[in-house]
């Protein structure tokens, strides 16, 4: 059975060819960021988060991020105050400015808590995937 797994290093210069170590690659791509968001302050904490203020729009919205390539993975953690996203992109000037797109932005219900560099060295996508 093949291990085969991808793992990117956004801020290491790499030769054109991937690097094999231990059986896995070891390629340059985008960067990675672990993007954090939070409740705003017209988030309705009476309400669960399929019934906020337009949320068809707002799921619309990340789902097109998914379509894109932005996002990764992504869904509320914990209490579900916060959601984490794994978003691949050129900076964080990029992320700020797509996610100033969302519905729930300009509605004042979620927001931008932290974006951080993430060098994902771990990743079981298939060598062929967008990502």
């Amino acid at each position: 059975m093949s291990h085969d797994r991808t793992v990117r290093w956004p801020d290491v210069e790499q030769p054109e060819a991937e690097r094999v170590v231990g059986g896995g690659r070891y390629a340059p791509a985008m960067a990675n960021f672990a993007v954090r968001l939070v409740h705003g302050p017209r988030w309705d904490a009476s309400c669960q988060i399929r019934e906020q203020e337009a949320w068809d729009e707002h799921a619309a919205f990340m789902d097109g991020l998914v379509d894109d390539g932005l996002v990764i993975l992504g869904g509320p953690v914990g209490d579900g105050e916060q959601t984490l996203h794994v978003v691949e992109a050129a900076d964080e000037t990029e992320i700020r400015a797509r996610l100033a797109r969302d519905p729930w932005a300009f509605a004042g219900l979620l927001q931008i808590g932290t974006i951080e560099p993430w060098a994902l060295w771990l990743d079981s996508r298939p060598k062929d995937s967008a990502h």
